[in-house]
This record gives structure tokens, C-alpha cells and sequence, in this order.
């Protein structure tokens, strides 16, 4: 295993990778503790954690069967979209799209029937977007640690064989070992940046989805698909080698600043639609009772 020997582990690297992920978790966590200490009586812990089991749901077990069969297994399927740029780049948005955005309407259409607030809207969108920090990312950025302190404190040899790397697996791990140790703050403001982005993007793309269920809108889903498929076009061309990293990060701040936009405006429309309603609803009483009194007093 020679290639491992000439892997050196940046000055920087360990503190970056502590900083990451200190602040992925606190992402979620610090938009939650604001969005429930400002709306603590419009929302219910329950939206969160709904967010949270419909990411696991429709995105970890019923996309990653899809992904399965279509991209993992051996058949001539998996074998035509990995071999077509197109296929796969098509195949990928649209998986993502269709399945998390379904998702999140099924939840909420169907099993988050009670206190329905445009504020829970936004609850359930924390709980998306955290829980795909800390189911799927963070893992991810906690191994890079763990590779990067053992391969700094201790020799390469043993290192190796503690993190369980062998002559077997070595190929497929040296990728992995390669990124660990070439992290540093710039890796680290690009990963956090993203996420601060993805989580406004989940937020905003489940306000347009529940606006499309509270409203009757049934072009509202569509939108929200067509939208997440936007967003993860450019993350799919880079994974093929077809545009830089750069154009990644640019793509996801003019995608995600469109949501927001939408998303604030359907927000907006929901603050006086309900109180019109509820006052519309006490005038139709008062004129009944008016009426019922007028008619007692002619009889």
C-alpha cells in the first residue's frame, strides 16, 4: 500500500473538520430553537419530527431501493445509465425530486392533518433539512476526522490497520483517505455554505407544497419536483465530470434565492386567508343570531 505513504495530513485539516462539524450541527439546531421561541404557539414539536421520518422514508429507503436496482446492482438498467451521462444525470434529479417532494406531500396531506399553521410548514421543513445533516453528512464528515487523527498521530502501518484498511479494500478507500487529508477551510466554508443553502431550499420547498394542500393547488407539487430537480442539476453534471465545482455553488445560490422568493410570497398569502375566512365566519353568525332574534320577536 505505497500510495498511502505519500498522503500527509494538512495543518489545517483537523480544526476544519472539528469547525464543520460543530456547525453543521448547530444549523439546524440554532434555526429550530429560533423559528419555535418565535412561533411556540402556531407549532408542534410533531412537524419536526415529521420532517425528519419523511426524509428517512421517501429519500434513505424508498429513493436508495430505486438507486438499488438502477445504479448499484449489475443488470442492464444500472449498466445503461452509468454509462450515459444523460441517463444518469436525468435519472438522478428526477429520482430526488419525485421521491422527496411526493414524500413530503403524502406526509403532509395525509398524516399531518391536525394544527395545520403555515408556520408548521416551515417546522417540517427544519426537520427535512436537519435530519439530512445528521443522518447523511455528518457521518461522513466524523469518519474524515477519525481518518485524519489517526493517519497524524501514529504510524502509517498501524494507522492503516486500525481504521481497518487492507490490501483488499485499499483501492476503494484510498479516495476516501485522499479527501480526509486534503480538507481544509475552504472545503470547510464550501460545506457549510451548501448546507445553509440545502436547508433554506427544504424550507422553502415544503412551504410551496403545503401551500399547494391548504389551497387546493394542484400545480404547486410539479413545481416543487421540477424545482428540487433544478437545484441538484448541476451537483449531478459535476459528479460526471461535466462542470467545475464553482459553477455548483453558484447554481445553488441563484436556485435556492428563487425558492425563497416563491416560498416567502405563498407564506405572505397565508397570513390573511385564514383570518378572512374566520371573519367572514363570525359575520355569517352574527346575522344568523340577528335574523333567529328578529323572528322571536315577530312571533
Amino acid at each position: 500500500m505505497k500510495e498511502f505513504e505519500s498522503i500527509v495530513i494538512g495543518k489545517n485539516c483537523i480544526p476544519a473538520l472539528v469547525i464543520t462539524i460543530v456547525l453543521m450541527i448547530a444549523i439546524p439546531v440554532v434555526i429550530f430553537i429560533y423559528w419555535r421561541m418565535k412561533h411556540k404557539e402556531q407549532t408542534k414539536i410533531r412537524w419536526l419530527i415529521a420532517g425528519a421520518a419523511g426524509f428517512i422514508v421517501s429519500a434513505r429507503v424508498l429513493e436508495l431501493g430505486a438507486h438499488y436496482f438502477c445504479i448499484i446492482a449489475d443488470n442492464p438498467v444500472s449498466r445503461f445509465i452509468n454509462g450515459h451521462t444523460f441517463a444518469y444525470v436525468i435519472y438522478g434529479i428526477t429520482m430526488a425530486g419525485v421521491f422527496e417532494e411526493c414524500g413530503r406531500f403524502m406526509v403532509m396531506k395525509y398524516i399531518m392533518k391536525k394544527n395545520r399553521t403555515r408556520e408548521n410548514s416551515v417546522l417540517y421543513g427544519i426537520g427535512h433539512g436537519g435530519i439530512e445533516i445528521i443522518a447523511v453528512l455528518l457521518p461522513g464528515m466524523i469518519s474524515f476526522l477519525v481518518i485524519a487523527v489517526m493517519l497524524s498521530t501514529g504510524d502509517m502501518t498501524t494507522a492503516l490497520g486500525t481504521l481497518g484498511i487492507t490490501e483488499e479494500n485499499a483501492a476503494a478507500a484510498l479516495s476516501s483517505v485522499q479527501a480526509a487529508a486534503a480538507f481544509d477551510y475552504g472545503m470547510m466554508a464550501a460545506n457549510v455554505i451548501e448546507r445553509i443553502l440545502a436547508m433554506l431550499l427544504h424550507i422553502g420547498l415544503t412551504v410551496i407544497v403545503y401551500y399547494g394542500i391548504t389551497r387546493a393547488k394542484k400545480s404547486c407539487l410539479p413545481a416543487a419536483i421540477g424545482l428540487h430537480m433544478l437545484m441538484d442539476l448541476f451537483a449531478a453534471l459535476y459528479q460526471r465530470s461535466v462542470v467545475p465545482l464553482w459553477s455548483v455553488e453558484v447554481w445553488a445560490v441563484l436556485v435556492t434565492a428563487g425558492v425563497v422568493m416563491i416560498a416567502m410570497k405563498l407564506y405572505r398569502q397565508m397570513e390573511a386567508a385564514p383570518e378572512k375566512s374566520v371573519r367572514s365566519k363570525n359575520e355569517s353568525q352574527d346575522q344568523e343570531e340577528k335574523r333567529r332574534g328578529n323572528t322571536t320577536e315577530h312571533e
